[in-house]
């Protein structure tokens, strides 16, 4: 009999599943790969000169595929614009907010996983609250949440899970699944494939009335962390996800309504790898390119260094100020040369959008946006 999307999935199996998904030999194989993989770019982050500049970096571009899953759209402009200035940034329309909510919700719960012993409530709600910019917990039994498909989506507006309802059974599910990411005595499993499964189980639970897969999505990263198989969070699946979210739904549905974890655990294995060798790809070419930017720089400007030119990649666009702040400069003369040399040796180029002035580093933005 099929499982009614209708009703709230209140036999939602507690964790582990069967000891079978770790020993097929298809998800071994692919547990190999995904590990070699993200072994791989981690070490790509490890050589950077600033890792955490880089990251910054890159998670802008997370940010925007993760909200974009959950048919929030920003243009990239809108976005660097709000980045490169805190004022800006107020004034920011509501999709870009909520992008950049997720950048600062990634780095909330990074810096809330330092000296834990694993994920806990205080980490996860730190994550959701800097998502949703709210103070809230798990949703309330009165919560009627239905999980529907978006407007942009075919069948739009059809039901495609209800999660499970009631103030003890919630509590009992992540109390259950924070305990199977924290101890590995009882759940010997190997930390990728406890990830796979644990993102499947938080979003069955999907204990929060809304942004459960922003959440989600940034306490993978975090748990990957947290077990050492990445020094920072670089891994970012949600590109990956919304290139394949017809699969990813299928998938999470096999499993809610036969139990079969196989297909979703390679799914998400292939996830991991792929996502790595891109990021891997990624970071080379723009450390290429810092590299190239900062021989030219020096080539053509007195005064460029290695500290400025990793000013200029932590963004595609810069304000005046930024610079100037690095350099201890607050004249605007000044700064107004120093930007006018950056422009003349075609390292940046300046906007005018109203009365602001932004500097664009053009090759960035095309990395990023490849």
């Amino acid at each position: 009999m099929p499982y009614d999307w209708n009703v709230p999935y209140n036999d939602l199996p507690f964790l582990p599943p069967s000891r079978e998904i770790e020993e097929d030999i298809s998800i071994l194989k692919k547990l190999v790969t995904a590990s070699r993989a993200l072994a791989s770019v981690n070490a790509s982050v490890l050589r950077l000169p600033n890792p955490s500049m880089l990251v910054n970096t890159i998670a802008l571009q997370e940010a925007k595929s993760s909200t974009a899953i959950e048919n929030i759209f920003t243009t990239e402009d809108e976005l660097y614009k709000a980045v490169s200035d805190l004022i800006q940034e107020e004034r920011a329309n509501a999709a870009t907010k909520e992008v950049l909510r997720y950048r600062e919700a990634l780095w909330e719960g990074y810096s809330k996983m330092k000296g834990k012993a694993s994920i806990d409530e205080e980490v996860i709600l730190g994550v959701f609250h800097e998502v949703k910019n709210t103070n809230s917990g798990f949703r309330s039994p009165a919560t009627q949440t239905i999980i529907k498909r978006g407007n942009s989506e075919f069948r739009s507006g059809e039901t495609v899970y209800t999660p499970p309802r009631g103030e003890q059974l919630l509590q009992d599910l992540m109390g259950n699944w924070m305990e199977y990411l924290r101890n590995d005595s009882s759940f010997p499993t190997d930390p990728l494939l406890k990830m796979c499964v644990a993102h499947y189980q938080f979003e069955a639970i999907h204990p929060f009335a809304d942004g459960n897969g922003r959440t989600g999505r940034i306490l993978n990263q975090l748990y990957l962390v947290h077990k050492k198989l990445l020094d920072l969070p670089v891994l970012y699946l949600s590109k990956y996800i919304i290139t394949y979210k017809e699969d990813y739904y299928y998938h999470f549905g096999t499993v809610t309504q036969r139990g079969e974890w196989k297909a979703w655990i390679l799914y998400m294995l292939e996830a991991v790898e792929k996502t790595a060798i891109l990021t891997e790809n990624l970071i080379r070419e723009i450390i290429t390119q810092m590299e190239a930017t900062l021989e030219h720089g020096k080539s053509k400007i007195k005064w460029y260094s290695k500290e400025v030119n990793e000013l200029i990649f932590s963004q595609p666009y810069l304000k005046s100020k930024t610079l100037g702040e690095l350099m201890g400069v607050s004249s605007r003369t000044t700064l107004t040369k120093y930007f006018s040399e950056l422009a003349a040796a075609k390292i940046l180029f300046p906007k005018r959008d109203g009365k602001e002035v932004y500097y664009i580093n053009e090759e960035l933005v095309r990395i990023l946006g490849d």
